[in-house]
């Protein structure tokens, strides 16, 4: 039976020093930060985790120890990015990953030789997903960076015969009529996490319960209190709310993109460095200047708490 996750995943940075080194002493702490702000999961290795920019043998260091954070009872979910270009790398990667003891996986569309019909994602998908059988097995739609545009209704009317273990989708992309009907899909059996933090709201309305992004990492008070203002029925609240999160992730775009998450990071407390090459680090020499915008959002109580 497919559990399915309520709340906020945080799709975490990869700690880096100047060097570009991995700094895994980091991810410690950050467990901690984002136990203490009622995350309710980790999914390592995404974009924003620069799972794309390291090693295999990063990756599974990396994983071993978010999953040593976890104490007895503990509930937090950690869900692996194993997915890439080559399906047998990719069944080594499942396969450490459950040795490692994570929850479960995701895969991505090759980004490659890019599949062009949903049969032809779900085999690739089934070929993984068989490997370890046991395991949990989300899909990652993220289109913008993987060039797979196949509607996930018509991947789940494939891969839903094809891999019995699949367990839902990380939604990052803007078709909500899809993304309602993947939720309604064989009577809402599948888990369906909402990716895209600047919408979420709208997600919600769909029927969305669950949702994974970056933006957590340092603003999870935002979004809990845009939840809960929708589910007591305050919608101009949770409308304001999700207008203070598009002001907030517009300063991504204004400093260079993905990497200024780690701006975010820093300027919370909790320094995560820089992104490895080719992203670009733009916000490291502008950061007095993006301090000053983020304290111009007035939303100080609303970061989360290191």
């Amino acid at each position: 039976m497919i559990q399915k996750i309520k709340g906020l995943v945080a799709a975490p940075f990869t700690p880096m020093l100047a060097d570009g080194e991995i700094y895994y002493d980091l991810i410690p702490n950050y467990y901690k930060l984002l136990r203490r702000n009622r995350i309710v999961g980790v999914f390592i290795n995404g974009s924003s985790g620069e799972g794309a920019s390291l090693t295999f043998k990063e990756k599974a260091k990396i994983t071993r120890r978010w999953v040593e954070q976890k104490g007895k009872g503990d509930d937090m979910k950690i869900i692996n990015l194993v997915g890439g270009t080559s399906y047998g790398e990719t069944i080594e990667s499942a396969i450490m990953s459950s040795e490692a003891g994570v929850d479960a996986i995701a895969l991505v569309s090759p980004y490659y030789f890019v599949p062009d019909d949903p049969g032809q994602l779900a085999e690739f998908c089934a070929k993984v997903a068989a490997s370890v059988p046991d395991m949990p097995v989300y899909f990652y739609h993220i289109p913008v960076l993987t060039g797979c545009n196949i509607p996930m209704l018509s991947f789940l009317e494939r891969a839903s015969d094809m891999i019995p273990n699949l367990v839902g989708i990380k939604y990052t992309h803007e078709d909500f009529m899809d993304f309602l009907s993947c939720l309604s899909f064989n009577s809402n059996k599948y888990d369906m996490l909402w990716g895209r933090d600047e919408n979420i709201l709208p997600a919600l309305s769909l029927g969305a319960r669950g949702a994974v992004g970056s933006t957590y990492n340092y603003a999870a008070p935002l979004y809990q209190d845009l939840i809960r203002a929708f589910d007591s029925g305050d919608l101009n609240k949770a409308i304001e709310l999700q207008q203070l999160s598009v002001n907030m992730i517009m300063l991504l775009g204004k400093y260079g993109g993905i990497s200024t998450g780690k701006a975010f990071m820093r300027f919370i407390g909790l320094d995560c460095g820089a992104f490895r090459s080719p992203v670009k680090n733009e916000w490291i020499n502008r950061y007095p200047e993006f301090v000053k915008d983020v304290k111009s959002l007035k939303m100080d109580k609303l970061f989360s708490k290191p």
